[in-house]
């Protein structure tokens, strides 16, 4: 499959258009709407991939564990141009690759598939592990998580591994919308740093706010963004 080339020039403003493109059943609104400011800021300031470099072996990787409703997630590939935006309209229908879970067989830039709680967190390290074996020191590994996914034990294996084996070059963003079943004392930043995590905690809307904990250093550790967002309807 080729990649697309964006038609023009993108803005953040104009994301909400092209999510209201997309039309159809089990749209997730609020699990895709509470993303959009996050993903936004990623692939506008701060992942080091575009559609000509997605195969590159330097590229920054970005893993969507929190795959229920992508619909911003898709926004924002096509208005980076990964693919064209007239495939938004075909959302979740027979013949479109834009599923209601993303397909990395199936849409350019999409690194894993996913949908299933609990496993985006887990593959970042991997991907991390796998990148250091090879010794590919640029490339950064991003997951984005959503807080009910700690309800998960595969993500606390995973979290407590990280932070042991010092792994630099991950980053976990987690959408805290008070959806997870436990919550945690202290806040969710608390458990990652208890595992040797660096880790922020920060208004999920507020664009400069997100670029700086991205880009905050966090030399010998991983980095965990907790972004507090409430649900818009």
């Amino acid at each position: 499959m080729t990649q697309a080339t964006a038609e023009r020039d993108f803005r953040y403003e104009d994301l909400g258009r092209l999510i209201g493109l997309m039309t159809g059943a089990e749209k997730h609104g609020p699990a895709a709407t509470s993303t959009l400011d996050v993903l936004w800021v990623l692939y506008d300031r701060v992942l080091r991939v575009t559609p000509a470099t997605a195969a590159d072996a330097g590229r920054d990787r970005f893993l969507l564990s929190k795959g229920h409703g992508p619909m911003a997630y898709y926004a924002v590939l096509a208005a980076k141009g990964f693919f064209p935006v007239d495939w938004l309209p075909g959302f979740g229908s027979y013949d479109s690759p834009l599923g209601h879970h993303p397909d990395r067989t199936l849409i350019p830039g999409v690194e894993i598939g996913s949908g299933s709680l609990g496993h985006g967190l887990p593959l970042a390290v991997g991907s991390a592990l796998g990148l250091r074996a090879q010794g590919l020191a640029e490339p950064a590994v991003w997951v984005l998580i959503g807080d009910a996914e700690l309800d998960e034990g595969s993500n606390h294996e995973a979290l407590a591994y990280a932070g042991s084996a010092g792994l630099e070059r991950l980053h976990t963003v987690v959408i805290d919308n008070d959806s997870a079943t436990h919550g945690w004392p202290g806040g969710i930043a608390t458990r990652f740093e208890a595992a040797g995590w660096s880790a922020a905690t920060v208004d999920g809307r507020d664009h400069a706010a997100l670029h700086a904990a991205f880009t905050a250093p966090h030399p010998g550790r991983p980095h965990v963004v907790v972004a507090r967002v409430e649900k818009k309807q």
